[in-house]
């Protein structure tokens, strides 16, 4: 089903955030997966999917491993672009911006609301890191489960999110005979301004 965008809202967050609402009521799959690029500070690019955990009028949110090849990139060139597809909906939306760490209380608060195996997991994990078995990465949990047995699983030091400020953010809804709408916001100031793109 084409959802096309309301073009009377100056915001497209708020836009946004109207659109995530309708794609996640008619979700089949993971409506909060999203590509994210990045590239390290030799300008190499690199994508993969993560997901989407919280947006607002500060921008797109997501969390991972601080020690993994996604966030040395961040760290090293602080920019990134997203790039998410709802093909329900024949509806795409992709952002582009700097980036940066959420706070420590934000990342906390995440933590807790995460599954206990997820918690453990974020422990036990070297994320990118080389992994002699499978066997190792199960025994490590194992003890963690040990370790942290009748109590909370706090965040780990090395893991949070990212930020995402966006200054250009793009929707795209398909089009008969593929002519495209595309609807292109520009940050202007404390503002924005839109202008459409050919297909």
């Amino acid at each position: 089903m084409t959802t096309t965008p309301d073009t009377t809202s100056p915001d497209p967050l708020h836009r946004f955030r109207e659109l995530f609402a309708r794609a996640a009521d008619r979700a089949p799959t993971d409506h909060t997966a999203m590509a994210l690029a990045s590239a390290d500070a030799a300008g190499h690019p690199s994508v993969r999917i993560v997901l989407l955990r919280g947006v607002d009028e500060r921008g797109f949110t997501f969390f991972t491993n601080y020690q993994g090849r996604k966030a040395r990139d961040l760290d090293a060139n602080p920019h990134a672009a997203l790039c998410i597809y709802w093909p329900w909906m024949d509806a795409q939306v992709r952002a582009e911006g700097p980036i940066t760490r959420v706070s420590g209380a934000e990342s906390d608060a995440y933590f807790a609301t995460r599954a206990r195996g997820s918690q453990l997991g974020a422990w036990a994990s070297a994320q990118s890191e080389p992994l002699a078995s499978r066997d190792v990465l199960e025994a490590r949990v194992a003890e963690l489960e040990q370790q942290f047995a009748g109590q909370p699983v706090p965040r780990p030091p090395f893991w949070g999110g990212y930020r995402l400020r966006p200054e250009r953010i793009e929707f795209w809804h398909a089009g008969a005979s593929r002519l495209h709408d595309r609807f292109l916001y520009l940050r202007d100031g404390d503002g924005w301004r839109m202008q459409l793109l050919n297909p």
